[in-house]
């Protein structure tokens, strides 16, 4: 049976206000964590976006993976699909639960209290040792070193997130939660948009029906070269 044929459910990300999948203690260090990896500055961050909902409602179940057409409620899986999202989801589950532990673990260990009451600089200082890298530098297009994710070459942004560990996980979840349509729970009051000026669609059924476009962000003359693309280049025969 086809998308088309799924029954619509009439729920929301935001029906319920706080945590559906982690505990209060486990949503306030997700919560954190986030907020340091996208922070408050002169722009709103990871907290005001509202990230932790969005992982919070991804972990939930089944409920809250593909939204309706037109935006208004979620399409209810069955059979093979829904096991395959379960066993899907439990491996993420699994990560976070334990992820989340070792985030209190370590700032136990080192600053004598959990990691929702460190500083920030302390903060920073248990996520470089759950990643066990550094803290990234500010990025520069000169340098472009590092994307977050603790281990992948920049712009090497990893296309099947079932197989990444706790950290690297959080970071691309923090990217997803703070850019993804707000129907997913996060990107409050279209915070993420804003601070990058993209005006975003008005209602997820605007991009289905075609009434939005982004043609106005796109260079009519421009032109790829996509024959002398590096990454087309490295497959060709010589």
């Amino acid at each position: 049976m086809g998308q088309a044929e799924w029954v619509t459910v009439p729920i929301s990300t935001r029906d319920v206000e706080g945590p559906i999948f982690f505990s209060q203690e486990e949503w306030d260090t997700v919560e954190a964590a986030t907020a340091r990896i996208i922070p408050t500055d002169h722009h709103p961050g990871a907290r005001e976006a509202k990230v932790v909902r969005f992982i919070d409602r991804m972990l939930a179940g089944t409920q809250f993976v593909f939204p309706a057409a037109d935006g208004i409620g979620w399409l209810r899986m069955e059979g093979r699909e829904e096991q395959a999202w379960q066993e899907r989801i439990a491996l993420r589950q699994s990560l976070y639960s334990s992820g989340v532990k070792e985030l209190d673990d370590i700032a136990v260990d080192r600053f004598g209290q959990r990691f929702v009451g460190l500083e920030g600089d302390q903060q920073d200082a248990v996520l470089e040792t759950i990643s066990g890298r550094p803290k990234p530098t500010p990025f520069s297009f000169d340098a472009p070193d590092d994307d977050g994710l603790g281990g992948a070459p920049a712009g090497n942004q990893p296309v099947n997130e079932d197989f990444l560990d706790f950290f690297p996980l959080l970071v691309l979840n923090t990217r997803q939660g703070f850019y993804a349509d707000p129907v997913y729970g996060g990107n409050e009051n279209r915070i993420g948009w804003a601070v990058i000026g993209f005006d975003g669609p008005p209602t997820l059924k605007s991009t289905m029906d075609g009434s939005y476009t982004t043609k106005k962000y796109m260079l009519p003359d421009a032109e790829w070269p996509y024959e002398r693309h590096p990454e087309v280049l490295r497959y060709r025969r010589p």
